[in-house]
């Protein structure tokens, strides 16, 4: 298991972790959203070692980390960490022979994960010549070469098509398949909501809200209907006490209800309207309750990343 226990780090008067606290179990996909500036790259970079935690620590299978620990992990940095002059090929040998490999496990890793990731043809290629969205995917080759116990990823979706991200998304369910615990940042929430067992959302440094996506929908308070009622307008449902209309469109639309509504009542006022084709819960996206979490955020708050 991989846990990260009570991470603070400041930057002069800028708290930029507060008692960051997570666990990732072996082939559990994390993913880690935050806004910017909360803290997200920060808390990735005291994970490999690249930045020094003012307290807590980093754990492995119950020990610290060490540096010859993180030698087994693989990392994806935001930024492109590749040789722009290097050939995409040598390239990740370099790599892989950095982590230990000979020099043939080095090269058949790197040809199976161009080939993998739909950039085989450019083994050849400097990094600098290829499109953005292909030096992610080498990127991540670069970060799974060396067969790594654990991945920490930061963006990795960053740039790339539906084609690319199909491809890393598929590689790392593969890696979770195997025992890997897979952790990653990213602004794109349908791609987590759909990736991850769990989601940890960081706010201000401090981690506000963690589990599986059922379990923070479970926690929402807010009461909400989807009610589908063909061609008939939503003024049914306005002059309903308690129940106020969020969204219409085309005849569904989407209810709140106050305390003490009862929903049977709602359904019944629909069926009255006309003939009720739809009538659930609607539970939160994802994407609604990251934005119920940092709402809190001050806007002008920046993570010092050097």
């Amino acid at each position: 298991m991989l846990e990260v226990d009570g991470l603070t780090k400041r930057y002069g008067d800028t708290l930029a972790l507060s008692s960051l606290t997570f666990a990732v179990r072996p082939g559990e996909v994390f993913g880690f959203v935050g806004a910017n500036g909360a803290g997200k790259t920060t808390a990735m970079r005291i994970m490999l070692g690249v930045l020094a935690a003012d307290a807590g620590e980093v754990r492995w299978q119950g020990r610290p980390v060490t540096f010859e620990t993180r030698r087994r992990f693989g990392y994806m940095p935001e930024e492109r960490g590749l040789y722009p002059k290097m050939r995409v090929g040598e390239h990740l040998v370099y790599l892989a022979r950095l982590h230990g490999l000979d020099a043939a496990a080095a090269t058949r890793a790197a040809e199976a994960l161009t080939e993998r990731l739909g950039v085989a043809t450019r083994r050849d290629d400097a990094v600098e010549k290829l499109s953005l969205g292909n030096q992610q995917r080498v990127q991540l080759a670069a970060a799974l070469v060396h067969d790594p116990e654990v991945l920490v990823l930061d963006e990795p979706f960053s740039g790339l098509d539906p084609v690319g991200v199909d491809a890393l998304a598929g590689v790392l369910l593969e890696r979770a398949k195997r025992g890997v615990p897979v952790v990653f940042s990213s602004h794109q929430l349908d791609l987590v909501e759909r990736l991850c067992d769990s989601v940890g959302i960081i706010n201000a440094g401090r981690l506000v809200a963690s589990g599986t996506v059922a379990e923070l929908r479970e926690r929402e308070t807010t009461r909400q209907l989807r009610v589908v009622v063909p061609d008939v307008p939503a003024t049914w449902a306005g002059t309903l006490p308690g129940v106020t209309v969020v969204s219409e469109r085309r005849g569904e639309v989407v209810l709140e209800l106050g305390p003490g509504v009862d929903d049977q009542q709602v359904l019944a006022a629909a069926a009255r309207a006309g003939r009720v084709e739809h009538f659930s819960r609607r539970r939160p996206t994802l994407t609604e309750l990251f934005r119920e979490a940092v709402a809190d955020v001050p806007a002008d708050r920046v993570e010092v990343t050097a």
